[in-house]
């Protein structure tokens, strides 16, 4: 048993073989962060939101928690052997190197418009809208603003909560639910019990 474990300790130390392993753990990775991000996110809006019985509230959660962990598990196996193809191509790892297997994993991975890819992509564009408005600051191009997260915070919120009341068709399912439960269904109770304990 020692050597079967040496051995393979040895396999996985060996130089030639780290960019085949490198897409390998980028999978197992990305399958692992997957599972673990998406599983309780699920379990907690089924169980705040679904009205169902327990085998078709299982499969849903599931059914996303595959689906997220695989899409990211894909997309890293995608975008590291796009990496090390481009990497041996040009001798050298390029700046626009990690935007064209961006690009390509993206497409391939997530181009299908669905609630789990939506939510990812809609955290990622948050995430780099925020990147973008710090980069000029990083590189001296402007400098920094004060008092910008409050004016951004309030514009954020008043486009919100106008789009909720005015145009509710075009915000998603899952926010629409949330806004829905904090704000229109605290306006209805006949007893005690749906003021206090329940909300229906």
């Amino acid at each position: 048993m020692d050597a079967i474990k040496n051995a393979a300790t040895q396999f996985i130390l060996t130089p030639e073989y780290h960019d085949l392993l490198s897409i390998v753990k980028g999978f197992r990775n990305g399958l692992v962060y997957g599972a673990k991000i998406r599983f309780p996110h699920a379990l907690v809006m089924t169980l705040l939101f679904r009205r169902s019985n327990f085998k078709d509230m299982s499969r849903f959660v599931l059914k996303a928690t595959k689906q997220h962990a695989r899409n990211l598990a894909f997309f890293a196996t995608i975008y590291k052997t796009l990496l090390i193809v481009q990497r041996r191509m040009h001798g050298k790892e390029r700046p626009m190197d990690s935007f064209l297997a961006g690009l390509v994993g993206g497409y391939m991975v997530f181009g299908e418009n669905n609630n789990v890819n939506q939510q990812i992509v809609l955290y990622l564009f948050s995430r780099i809208m925020m990147g973008l408005a710090k980069l000029p600051v990083k590189k001296n191009v402007i400098a920094e603003p004060a008092q910008t997260f409050p004016i951004f915070a309030s514009l954020v919120w008043a486009t919100v909560m106008f789009l909720f009341q005015n145009e509710r068709d075009v915000l998603q399912p899952s926010l629409q639910a949330s806004m829905q439960y904090i704000y229109i269904d605290s306006n209805r109770w006949n007893t005690l019990k749906n003021f206090l304990w329940h909300n229906k």
